[in-house]
């Protein structure tokens, strides 16, 4: 191998028009999915506290949003919703109902803005009155196959309503084929399946449960059917599992902590493989820029690539809208 000071790695680095020619990785806004936080009302712009920057939307707010995504060349959203309390049961049922929340969201959003996808959670935690994503029985242990049951029922309910991908994020066995098995029964083939592989049960998730109404709720914990945080093999037989099971993409949930993850999912299996920048990696980076100790732009940008060079397909981020700004600038 040539050796210095023949070879001079330097010179490649001078000039910012040869670090644009030899960059190894590329980040743009059709890199991002944006998360939104969807509520009821209208007119309504709900700031969350624990989320600087971030609001939950009413329907007709979220619909500006999309079409905010469209001009930035976002290509799609992914959608929570704020279920209210009232309509929060032992057993989810509003995740069925065909008009709930999550439903009038999808369909105003493509009637507005079809061009933009959208991306909808399969999980009951938005809608249980306990905070799990599944059925619980009496002892409080989560129910895998009955839970089952009522996901595939909430997948055919949001694809009906337009979904274009449908994501279950509750970590059930099984729930990627039994989805995918109705919705080629429905004649909806062409609804992606995006799992959550391998998510794992973090702390990062706290202002997440803000934004959905859930924190307080949760009784127990998730450690149960999360995955946990010591292990690496594991994600991989999750991965394995999804992708038999029907799955055109998987995730790897929360971000930064799991590069390895999101890097040893991209060689194993080499399908895309999208991963989530989750509330509290978001609130972590606006806390650093509110206290001085890193520039807020320069923190969205390299983590965002970060998870691009470990072999990310896209990214969920809040930071979806600013950093698209950014990289249009």
């Amino acid at each position: 191998m040539t050796s210095y000071p023949a070879l001079r790695l330097r010179r490649t680095r001078i000039a910012p028009w040869s670090r644009a020619l030899v960059a190894e990785t590329v980040l743009t806004p059709s890199d991002l999915i944006w998360p939104l936080f969807v509520t009821d009302g209208s007119g309504v712009e709900d700031p969350i506290a624990t989320l600087p920057g971030v609001s939950r939307w009413s329907v007709d707010r979220a619909v500006e949003r999309a079409r905010e995504a469209r001009e930035l060349g976002i290509p799609c959203l992914a959608l929570f919703p704020n279920t209210p309390r009232d309509l929060r049961t032992e057993d989810g049922r509003e995740a069925l109902n065909p008009d709930n929340l999550m439903c009038r969201a999808i369909r105003a959003i493509k009637d507005a803005v079809p061009e933009v996808g959208v991306l909808t959670d399969v999980a009951l935690d938005p809608y249980t009155s306990h905070g799990h994503d599944g059925l619980v029985d009496a002892a409080g242990r989560v129910l895998n196959d009955e839970t089952m049951a009522v996901l595939v029922d909430q997948a055919r309910v949001q694809a009906e309503a337009g979904a274009d991908i449908v994501a279950p994020s509750d970590m059930m066995d099984g729930r990627v084929g039994a989805i995918r098995q109705a919705l080629e029964a429905d004649g909806r083939q062409d609804v992606q399946i995006m799992a959550y592989s391998a998510k794992y049960a973090s702390a990062f998730y706290g202002p997440f449960r803000d934004a959905v109404g859930s924190r307080g709720l949760l009784k127990g914990d998730k450690r149960g059917y999360q995955m946990d945080h010591a292990n690496s093999d594991e994600a991989l037989r999750e991965v394995a599992l999804d992708l038999a099971e029907g799955a055109d993409t998987v995730m790897v949930k929360p971000g930064l902590p799991y590069l390895d993850i999101i890097r040893r999912v991209k060689d194993r299996f080499e399908v895309p493989v999208f991963a989530y920048q989750v509330s509290g990696e978001y609130a972590m980076i606006e806390a650093a820029a509110a206290a001085g100790a890193g520039d807020r732009d320069a923190l969205v940008l390299e983590t965002l690539m970060a998870f691009k060079r470990a072999g990310c397909s896209g990214v969920l981020t809040y930071h979806a809208a600013h950093a698209a700004r950014l990289l249009g600038a």
